[in-house]
């Protein structure tokens, strides 16, 4: 006759729990230290009951079990990290491709390509999104032209300044120069007066060159011929 499978569930009744953890604590024990012996194992056992009381089994030492546990936990961690860090990235990229193939197709459509099978309304914001860029160049436009404008005239008074400041040097230097010429004579009695009479001239020939000048202002027509600086018994009429 078979045997009767028991239906594993928790024992309600507190001694029985006790009496049959006791048993099967003992048992498995008992199977953990055949396996560390039967396959070389380190074999590490930590049970808590249900009042919390500890007990262990270890195959060699408790504490060097713990702590190979821990340092090969952490080394499961830093292999496992790399590859969610991994499928992050992948996520991300996947996110950027879609965002450029729609910026892309947004692009396209800017500048009038593949529009066929848009609707009215796709349209008219199309034109409102130009319309709105366009007024933002124009008005870009208008302001780098004032500025050129604003920097032309700038460098034209600068100049202007410039230059007048070389007139005003040059007029300096003339005034203060040795060489500075005395204005001319305005009628034919000033070049009389201001004639430089050389050595063995009289003050009878200033005289008559004065008076010459008197006739021939009279007489416009008759050819009359000055040498200024003759001896006045050479001049000639």
């Amino acid at each position: 006759m078979a045997r009767e499978k028991i239906k594993i569930r928790k024992i309600d009744n507190a001694t029985a729990r006790q009496v049959t953890f006791s048993k099967r604590r003992r048992g498995l024990f008992k199977k953990a230290q055949e396996l560390a012996i039967l396959c070389d194992a380190e074999v590490g056992l930590i049970i808590f009951s249900s009042t919390g009381k500890l007990f262990q089994f270890s195959s060699t030492s408790m504490n060097e079990i713990v702590e190979k546990y821990g340092l090969q936990f952490k080394s499961i961690q830093k292999v496992d990290q790399p590859s969610l860090d991994l499928q992050l990235d992948r996520n991300d990229s996947s996110k950027l491709s879609k965002q450029a193939d729609e910026l892309t197709q947004q692009l396209r459509k800017m500048r009038g390509e593949d529009i066929d099978k848009l609707t009215l309304e796709e349209l008219q914001n199309i034109e409102s999104t130009l319309g709105t860029g366009l007024s933002r160049v124009l008005e870009k436009k208008d302001q780098k032209i004032l500025e050129q404008i604003s920097d032309l005239q700038l460098r034209g008074m600068k100049l202007m300044e410039e230059n007048s400041r070389l007139r005003k040097r040059m007029s300096e230097l003339h005034v203060n120069s040795p060489r500075a010429v005395k204005p001319a004579a305005n009628n034919d009695s000033d070049i009389a007066e201001n004639a430089v009479v050389e050595d063995g001239q009289s003050s009878e020939c200033v005289s008559n060159i004065s008076q010459l000048g008197g006739s021939q202002d009279l007489n416009d027509s008759a050819d009359t011929s000055l040498k200024l600086g003759l001896p006045c018994s050479k001049w000639k009429w």
